[in-house]
């Protein structure tokens, strides 16, 4: 008897899965507990290149969001795991030392999905899903903060709008990522770019 799939890629998508690129679908599927998906790679574009965002972004780094400044060719490493329906991701990459971002997808009842970023978590935002050519495509709905036990929806003219694409190469048989974030009247004010391989491991 099969395992009902618990990733929250795999029950927002449906049969839609099978439209991804076979390689991705392993990437999104869940991960069986006692394994991890480890992806290592090279970041070409990684952080903000507006110098005045750099004192608030450095509180957001204490929360493991977001990280200050420009950097390119920038080493990275991912770890996902499946943890009770949750796709629980956590990236390091170098800065002053080793940074981490921490992060916490899960499927809500509007069928959408929802990240959780930080520790503790800070934001919450919900994505709508999409598949395009074999690539998945996450494009921001809604963006709340946390406050205590409240979370404050920000008003759609001042939330960042967030875009994540994941995609396949099978000419150099790796994974690319771009997610941008985007600020009306702002523009693009933080963006990460790059490629990796992937793997599952015994954990």
């Amino acid at each position: 008897m099969m395992t009902a799939p618990t990733s929250p890629y795999e029950r927002a998508l449906g049969r839609r899965m099978a439209l991804l690129h076979p390689e991705l679908q392993r990437y999104f599927s869940t991960i069986r507990s006692g394994t991890v998906g480890v992806g290592v790679g090279v970041f070409a574009e990684f952080g903000t290149p507006h110098r005045w965002l750099e004192p608030a972004l450095s509180l957001l780094q204490r929360r493991h969001v977001l990280l200050p400044g420009w950097y390119e060719d920038v080493p990275f490493r991912i770890v996902n795991r499946t943890v009770e329906g949750r796709a629980v991701a956590v990236r390091r990459v170098p800065g002053d030392g080793t940074w981490t971002m921490r992060d916490s997808v899960y499927l809500a009842p509007h069928g959408r999905v929802v990240d959780t970023i930080g520790q503790p978590a800070l934001f919450d935002v919900s994505f709508d899903i999409d598949v395009r050519d074999g690539e998945l495509h996450l494009s921001s709905h809604a963006v709340a903060v946390r406050w205590g036990r409240s979370r404050i929806r920000l008003p759609r003219p001042i939330a960042p709008r967030i875009h994540l694409r994941e995609r396949y190469d099978d000419v150099e048989q790796c994974q690319y990522v771009d997610l941008t974030v985007r600020v009306a009247l702002l523009g693009v004010i933080y963006r990460y770019r790059g490629t990796f391989s992937y793997r599952i491991e015994e954990d």
